[in-house]
């Protein structure tokens, strides 16, 4: 039977790296994995491990707006995300670390 249990993160960034293979567009297409590192690795540095998870995530749907970052529980969905805009995404998280 199954178990349920609360998230144990305050932020729990989706980052889609799905890759198509050049047949149809995808959130590969565009440095979606780069994104993903440099998310990840910004909040290790933060000291945020154990509150914010970085985590890969599959299609989402919206690969024409993509790379997708989706941020739960707070419903946050931030499209054509580049590694350019990796620093105004922290500041979002930054923003909702704050207000927990």
């Amino acid at each position: 039977m199954q178990i349920q249990n609360e998230s144990p993160y305050i932020v729990h960034v989706f980052v889609c790296t799905n890759d198509r293979g050049g047949e149809r567009k995808s959130c590969a297409d565009n440095n979606s994995q780069l994104v993903k590192d440099q998310l990840k690795k910004a909040v290790d540095g933060k000291g945020w491990k154990g509150k914010v998870r970085v985590s890969t995530s599959g299609c989402m749907g919206v690969c024409g707006e993509g790379p997708n970052v989706m941020i739960y529980p707070q419903k946050l969905w931030f499209s054509r995300v580049s590694p350019d805009d990796v620093d105004a995404v922290l500041s979002v998280i930054e923003r909702l670390m704050s207000e927990a």
